[in-house]
């Protein structure tokens, strides 16, 4: 008994200390280093200081129409190998220009690569959005190496909100007829408009359409051809079609239509009935036509011959009596 309690206290005793000097061997193994970071494109601190999380997520620029606006983007390699970054712009047109469109930073560096923004002459008022796109080698920048910076610009100035509807049509027969019309922004506003239409016939209105929010975004000096579908027009009737537009700022346009719907029935019947007369007035013609024809002198000269054919009416005299009575001795 002796022997046994005392190996089943040594069996509890080398339990423990396992226990005890597992978890002191795990901390005392070095952990493995995170992989660094790959790198990484983001607005330039103002500060000159290297890009953090309380940095501006984008660029916001504002100016008027001829402004130039500068700034600067910052690329970073933390890894221990070099990476060439290519750069564009997606603003319209050539507004951004790069200092450089190629940029080779080194392992563990920053690199800043200014911009210029150039807002053009007589450029309309209001808000552009684009972004500054970095492509690189590597594991970084975003999905694909790649790696995209918003890029918000305002250009300031007086705005102007104003449209037309112009090229206003109504086509179509029996169960739909289709309005077909054109916006146009005349302004130098983006316009989202609203669409209200009214038709009146002779007999009443017809038609009563209010105004709804379009689907389309109208931008400065754009023009783009709608259609509005009108089920159930009428059979017969004349239709004066009114468009009215507006949008914000004040814009508003309208135009009308003439819309004229008649039953087959209804035009063919005078249609045949003026055929059925200029048919008549054609024999008319003829016959007459061929009168005059026959009013002509030859026609008169066969005609006597035919008389002179004729036999005199009455018995011929004698000729016995014709002699007796131009004779000397005869009494008259």
């Amino acid at each position: 008994m002796p022997f046994r309690t005392r190996t089943v206290v040594s069996g509890a005793i080398l339990a423990t200390a396992a226990v005890l000097l597992c978890p002191a061997a795990a901390v005392a193994r070095p952990a493995a280093a995170p992989a660094p970071p790959g790198w990484s494109a983001a607005p330039a601190p103002g500060d000159g200081a290297e890009p953090s999380a309380q940095d501006r997520p984008y660029f916001y620029l504002e100016g008027a129409p001829g402004t130039v606006m500068h700034d600067r983007l910052s690329l970073s390699n933390p890894t221990g190998r070099a990476v060439t970054v290519r750069l564009r712009s997606s603003l319209p047109g050539s507004w951004l220009t790069l200092a450089s469109k190629e940029v080779k930073v080194p392992p563990r560096t920053r690199a800043s690569v200014p911009f210029t923004v150039t807002v053009p002459r007589g450029e309309a008022p209001g808000d552009r959005s684009g972004a500054l796109i970095a492509t690189g080698g590597g594991k970084g920048g975003g999905a694909g190496g790649r790696d995209a910076v918003p890029v918000h610009l305002r250009v300031t100035g007086p705005t102007l909100s104003a449209l037309t509807v112009e090229d206003v049509s109504v086509s179509g027969r029996g169960g739909t007829a289709v309005i077909r019309y054109t916006l146009v922004n005349r302004g130098n506003t983006v316009l989202a408009p609203r669409l209200a239409v009214r038709a009146d016939g002779l007999f009443g209105p017809v038609l009563r359409r209010a105004a709804r929010t379009l689907p389309v975004g109208l931008r400065p000096g754009q023009a783009i051809d709608l259609t509005e579908k009108w089920p159930d027009p009428p059979d017969l009737d004349r239709v004066d079609v009114r468009l009215t537009v507006t949008a914000g700022g004040g814009a508003h346009g309208a135009a009308t239509a003439t819309y004229t719907a008649a039953p087959w029935g209804v035009v063919a019947g005078p249609v045949l009935l003026l055929a059925a007369g200029a048919g008549g007035l054609a024999v008319v013609r003829r016959r007459r036509r061929a009168q005059a024809v026959s009013g002509a002198p030859g026609a008169d000269t066969v005609r006597t011959a035919a008389d002179a054919a004729r036999p005199c009416e009455g018995p011929a005299p004698d000729a016995a009596d014709q002699l007796a009575s131009t004779g000397s001795g005869a009494r008259s």
